[in-house]
């Protein structure tokens, strides 16, 4: 059997420790399911160009955004959610799922990042109660989701560096369709998102994969490689 072929959708930086993380995680994974896993890094604008990432078994969008290319970072996710194609967003990668999401299938053309466009439409995106964060909080996962069957557990301790995530203004609109929400805060706060109806559409906006440089297993990782082998 071939490798599984990961494409890395973002815009790399040896400053960010996620983008130090990832190949870790993806690598403890493929151990862990006994299979060959490949990366490759796909720049935000080079995304865009369909040609670009139809090769790979799943894409994951990166943290540290914002993206050189926004139109690059929505275009993969939007081929992701519309093809099946496995699917992990982290951070700015769950930020820019709830963006494409918002735009794409709610039909909120002007659904925007307050990050990157503060003064324009719909910021689905904005700045945190807490300001910046940057440390270890508690996540809750909901029952049923596949966070929850990853970690075979209801809860965990997980990293952040985030200043960004969903305006409480539009949280009940964004998760109540096929977009669920799939993990929560201590404070009760949107942390992770699902898309029902596909085989693995995960975002959350806490870094899993920073983990990996402890020496821990991620676990949603792992389920995430599992997919793109099925898929």
């Amino acid at each position: 059997m071939g490798a599984v072929r990961i494409g890395l959708v973002g815009d790399r930086s040896e400053s960010v420790v996620a983008h130090r993380a990832i190949p870790i995680a993806l690598q403890r994974a493929g151990e862990e399911r006994e299979l060959a896993v490949e990366h490759e890094w796909v720049p935000s604008e080079e995304a865009a160009s369909a040609e670009r990432i139809t090769a790979f078994d799943g894409l994951w969008c990166v943290p540290g955004s914002p993206y050189r290319s926004l139109a690059g970072a929505l275009g993969a996710i939007r081929h992701a959610r519309e093809n099946g194609v496995p699917f992990l967003g982290t951070c700015g990668g769950f930020q820019h799922a709830v963006i494409e999401y918002a735009q794409a299938v709610l039909g909120w053309r002007d659904a925007t990042h307050a990050e990157t466009t503060p003064n324009g439409g719909r910021n689905v995106i904005s700045a945190l109660t807490c300001g910046a964060l940057d440390g270890e909080g508690l996540i809750r996962f909901v029952r049923s989701s596949k966070l929850a069957a990853a970690y075979g557990a209801r809860e965990t301790t997980a990293e952040y560096l985030c200043r960004y995530g969903v305006n409480p203004e539009f949280r009940s609109a964004l998760v109540g369709g096929p977009l669920r929400e799939a993990a929560t805060d201590g404070d009760g706060d949107l942390r992770a998102v699902e898309l029902d109806g596909h085989p693995f559409f995960v975002a959350t906006l806490f870094q899993p994969e920073r983990a990996a440089l402890r020496g821990t297993r991620v676990p949603i990782v792992t389920a995430f490689v599992a997919a793109c082998r099925e898929a």
